[in-house]
């Protein structure tokens, strides 16, 4: 796979950033009327990072995420009615409403689910990738992680695994510079996150997490790298989170000024605004991609307000196995 892109690709890109904007803006104002209920966390100003990468992993690829993961499984290809039921806490989510937001899980899409705990999918990942390794498949594993994940000792043990038995795992780092609320700078001594993947013999790569095109291109390569067997590689996606960290955050901790800043180098206009430049997009179909994006949200909300409630008498399906007697 090079690092050309077509006009169609670019679209695309466009496109898939687009409907997840749309949907997580949905989302907020669903959260706001008690619709969505528990933990919301969204993705709005790093849709580069989730697009870019997936667009460069092959269908029968693996994805681990975070709590915030409605942008992955919806460019994974876990429809977004699916999603949107889960969140409402529909039989018909993808998890069968019991996940919500922070659970997302498809296997036939091939994404191992969002997950709670920080750092918490890291080892999951080396998992598949041990398998996968034993097998003999060549897959990439590719795990979402933010940079607050890069102070637990699940990544320590993860990379350190992944580095010596050579497994196939893509690393990529969502560097928003606030884990929850503390900035980088405050956690961590050593702020070269990079400095800190290589040390473990895993080969690194940092790229602008807001240039959707420049991920897809740094996520192509490290792809490459993953699924010719050469071991696991550590890609750290500098990006920037436009709204607080869930719903519930009073978001004290860093000035309304440094956002605005952020948001002028937003991936969605300033990435439109080039293909502008380019003649590769009017305004005419940047409006028609945006309408069909919110075509595909008016949809999936009436579809998950629509869906029926799991019934009492499932509550405890899943929760044990059934009794086997001698």
């Amino acid at each position: 796979m090079t690092s050309r892109i077509t006009n169609q690709q670019r679209l695309a890109l466009l496109a898939d950033m687009l409907r997840i904007r749309r949907m997580e803006e949905a989302s907020a104002q669903l959260y706001g009327a008690g619709k969505i209920r528990g933990f919301l966390h969204l993705y709005v100003g790093e849709e580069a990072v989730a697009v870019g990468v997936l667009h460069a992993l092959a269908a029968g690829d693996r994805v681990v995420a975070t709590y915030r993961e409605h942008a992955h499984a919806l460019v994974r290809g876990v429809a977004m009615d699916a999603i949107m039921a889960e969140m409402f806490g529909k039989a018909a989510g993808c998890s069968r409403g019991r996940g919500g937001s922070m659970h997302l899980f498809d296997r036939a899409h091939g994404f191992y689910g969002g997950n709670a705990i920080v750092g918490g999918g890291l080892a999951l990942a080396v998992g598949l990738g041990l398998a996968d390794h034993m097998r003999a498949e060549k897959r990439v594993n590719a795990c979402f992680f933010g940079e607050g994940a890069m102070a637990e000792g699940a990544f320590h043990e993860s990379l350190n695994l992944a580095a010596l038995w050579q497994l196939p795992v893509l690393f990529i780092c969502e560097n928003n510079l606030y884990a929850m609320g503390t900035a980088l700078e405050r956690s961590e001594s050593q702020v070269d996150l990079c400095a800190k993947a290589a040390s473990y013999a895993v080969p690194t790569a940092s790229v602008d997490g807001m240039d959707v095109e420049a991920v897809l291109v740094a996520a192509r390569a490290a792809a490459r790298h993953v699924r010719e067997g050469h071991g696991p590689f550590f890609l750290e996606c500098r990006t920037y989170r436009f709204r607080a960290h869930s719903m519930f955050d009073p978001e004290l901790y860093r000035d309304k000024a440094e956002v605005e800043q952020w948001k002028q180098r937003g991936p969605i206009h300033s990435y439109s605004a080039r293909l502008k430049e380019q003649g590769a997009l009017t305004e005419a179909d940047f409006l028609a991609l945006d309408a069909q994006a919110e075509s595909e949200v008016r949809g999936a909300v009436a579809w998950a307000e629509a869906a029926p409630w799991e019934g009492v008498e499932t509550l405890l399906d899943g929760v044990s196995a059934p009794e086997v007697r001698p």
